[in-house]
């Protein structure tokens, strides 16, 4: 059985952690690894129906998302997760239920990540339409020693996904 471990992709809405989460579980799955996407949304959807976005709401979120990333990791598993989750707090406290735990913070700034917005949800935070956005109205805490940190400017996706699985290659994780 390959060896489990999570990889928690955090960044602002926008920042690229899912698509740059997605490659690489795929580049892992392609070898010998077994690996499943949690991403925030989805998550949200299924197991966090009801949530709003409210700090409580958020933690019991990225709590739900920390718990089932440790079964996974547990059991042989790749976690890739892709949620903002965005106070530091939260983080090291999933961070302590796993045994190997990778931040990945996807460090894209707030205005390449309002440039890229798709479904103008920055513009709707900034009108007033949805309150406590994350890097609008509600904070979001970059990690200070993340395991790595993708800095998306001026870079692909596949550049991005690169530098992961070759910091995961070199951490004998991939």
């Amino acid at each position: 059985m390959s060896k489990g471990f999570t990889l928690w992709f955090t960044g602002l809405s926008g920042s690229g952690k899912t698509t740059i989460a997605d490659l690489v579980g795929a580049e892992l799955e392609k070898g010998e690894h077994l690996a499943e996407y949690l991403d925030g949304d989805v998550v949200r959807t299924h197991l966090s129906k009801g949530l709003g976005f409210s700090k409580e709401d958020r933690d019991t979120n990225i709590r739900r998302i920390g718990f089932v990333a440790s079964l996974l990791a547990r059991n042989g598993v790749v976690a890739v997760t892709a949620a903002i989750s965005p106070y530091r707090d939260l983080r090291d406290e999933v961070r302590g239920w796993i045994d190997h735990f990778v931040e990945v913070h996807v460090a894209t700034s707030l205005e390449d990540c309002e440039a890229r917005d798709v479904k103008g949800l920055y513009a709707k935070a900034r009108a007033g339409e949805i309150p406590e956005f994350t890097g609008v109205s509600d904070p979001y805490e970059p990690p200070i020693e993340p395991e790595i940190r993708v800095d998306t400017a001026g870079r692909t996706p596949a550049e991005s996904a690169a530098e992961v699985l070759a910091w995961l290659e070199a951490h004998d994780l991939a």
